[in-house]
């Protein structure tokens, strides 16, 4: 199908996973994660082929996510949009960097740096949902420490993202909300993000031949729809439940991936 190497009932479950993946990614963030999961686990597929992948059908979910909130009004404060240029730019930088790295790490490691990332992010959403978040820390963005700060953390995320194939609202939104960012306005922020990302990511993998052009559009347009959807559902429904039910799947997804 498409000239993809696998059969016609793998293509149809990547797609359902990409949907819900996108609904995740736009109304609590940590949703992107799931399409590098259902790569990884579900094709044989080298590590580099699954980043490089994931990370190609992120620039356009990126893009609808930004619009999609700065429509809704989250990107229109000169506060969200100094953390979103700051976080943005220390991340290309990061993003190559992860991308040069992932060649050198072995499918299996890998697998196993995914299940640490999906374990420790379900296990923050569990706790968060449960006992709430108190910040650790509250970074003010229009001061220079702030945005030293974040520069920082946006560094530390774009390694992570682009050696992992992993959206970066997965790690984002996480580290926002603990450094004090509400958390509609870090969902809306991580998606601005993302872009940086995907793109300076994407174009590493890109280089190296590591990108699945007909895989990506197959498993990115799904997505798409579903970034919408979730959009739509962040501003309607109190998304709790929603936000239990993908904690508790990534806890029980990452001893899987690890092992």
């Amino acid at each position: 199908m498409l000239g993809l190497p696998f059969d016609l009932s793998l293509v149809l479950l990547l797609v359902c996973i990409a949907f819900f993946s996108g609904i995740g990614i736009t109304t609590i963030g940590p949703g992107g994660i799931f399409v590098t999961i259902a790569l990884y686990s579900l094709t044989p597929l080298p590590a580099s082929q699954v980043a490089g992948t994931a990370h190609a059908t992120f620039v356009v979910t990126g893009l609808v996510g930004s619009v999609a909130y700065l429509h809704s009004g989250e990107m229109k404060t000169g506060e969200s949009r100094a953390i979103a240029i700051v976080l943005s730019l220390s991340s290309v930088l990061g993003a190559l960097l992860g991308s040069q790295i992932n060649p050198l790490v072995s499918r299996s490691l890998f697998g196993i740096l995914l299940g640490g990332v999906a374990t420790t992010v379900g296990g923050v959403i569990l706790y968060r949902e449960r006992r709430g978040f108190t910040p650790i820390v509250d970074v003010d963005p229009l001061t220079r420490e702030g945005q030293a700060a974040l520069a920082g953390l946006g560094l530390v995320l774009g390694v992570a993202s682009g050696l992992l194939g992993i959206g970066g609202p997965v790690l984002a939104v996480p580290a926002l909300v603990l450094v004090g960012v509400p958390m509609l306005l870090a969902v809306a922020v991580a998606q601005v993000q993302s872009i940086f990302i995907a793109a300076f990511a994407t174009a590493g993998y890109a280089v190296q031949g590591d990108v699945l052009l007909p895989l990506a559009v197959v498993v990115g347009t799904p997505l798409l729809l579903g970034v919408v959807v979730g959009w739509r559902v962040a501003h309607v429904v109190d998304p709790a439940r929603l936000k239990v039910a993908l904690g508790a799947v990534l806890l029980g997804v990452g001893p899987y991936l690890a092992l």
